[in-house]
C-alpha cells in the first residue's frame, strides 16, 4: 500500500474516541469527534492550490484528501471548538513511493500551512512527522479492519511540554451519520485536534 491508497481506504465518515495524556501533569483527558475523509485526485483544484501555496510543482502530486472534523474535549472551556477542515497533498519521493512530503493547508498542532514527512511502514501504517517552529509531532494511523482504524500521536514542545494521544476510529455507515449528534455536555464527548 502507498499513502494515496491509504487515503482511498479511509474514505467516509468516522467516529473517533480519544484519550490524550498530558504527561507533565500525569492526567488524561477524554474526547472524540466525527471525521469526514474524501480522497482527492492529483488534478483536483484543491491539490493544485495546496502545491502552489507551498511553491511545489503540482505535477509532482499523486493526490491527497480533504478532511473535516467536529468534536469536543472534556476540558474544553465555554466557546472552545474543535472543528475545521484541511487539505493534504502527497508528493512522493522519486525513488520510493511509500515516502515523501505531505503538504497541509493547516497543521495538526499549529494552524498554519505546513509540510511534513510521510512514510508507509512495513505494517502498512501511515506515519507522519511534522516539525513546527515551536514543537514537533509524530502521528501513526493503521487499520485493524475495514471499519476500524487506530491512531496514535505525540506532541513535543521545545520547552518540554508533551502529550500522547490514542484514538480508536470506527467507520460510520451512511444511515448512522444522520443520527449522530456531537455535544460537549453529553456523557460521551467527541474531539480531534487535527486529522
Amino acid at each position: 500500500m502507498d499513502a494515496m491508497e491509504f487515503f482511498q481506504r479511509s474514505e467516509g465518515t468516522w467516529r473517533s474516541q480519544r484519550t490524550t495524556h498530558h504527561l507533565p501533569f500525569r492526567r488524561a483527558e477524554n474526547g472524540g469527534s466525527q471525521i469526514e475523509v474524501k480522497p482527492l485526485a492529483k488534478d483536483d483544484p484543491k491539490i493544485v492550490e495546496i502545491c502552489q501555496m507551498h511553491e511545489v510543482d503540482p505535477s509532482l502530486a499523486v493526490g491527497g484528501a480533504f478532511v473535516s472534523w467536529d468534536g469536543a474535549m472534556a476540558w474544553d472551556k465555554e466557546g472552545e471548538e474543535h472543528k475545521g477542515t484541511t487539505v493534504f497533498s502527497l508528493i512522493p519521493d522519486a525513488d520510493n513511493p511509500k515516502k515523501g512530503k505531505l503538504l497541509r493547508e493547516r497543521g495538526y498542532a499549529e494552524i498554519v500551512p505546513i509540510a511534513g514527512e510521510y512514510e508507509i511502514d512495513e505494517n502498512d501504517a501511515l506515519v507522519l512527522v511534522t516539525e513546527y517552529d515551536t514543537m514537533s509531532t509524530t502521528e501513526r494511523f493503521w487499520f485493524t479492519s475495514e471499519k476500524m482504524r487506530v491512531r496514535t500521536s505525540t506532541v513535543k514542545r521545545f520547552g518540554g511540554f508533551n502529550t500522547a494521544t490514542f484514538c480508536v476510529e470506527e467507520r460510520i455507515d451512511e444511515g448512522e451519520v444522520e443520527a449522530e449528534t456531537v455535544s460537549s455536555h453529553e456523557s460521551e464527548i467527541y474531539a480531534i485536534s487535527g486529522w
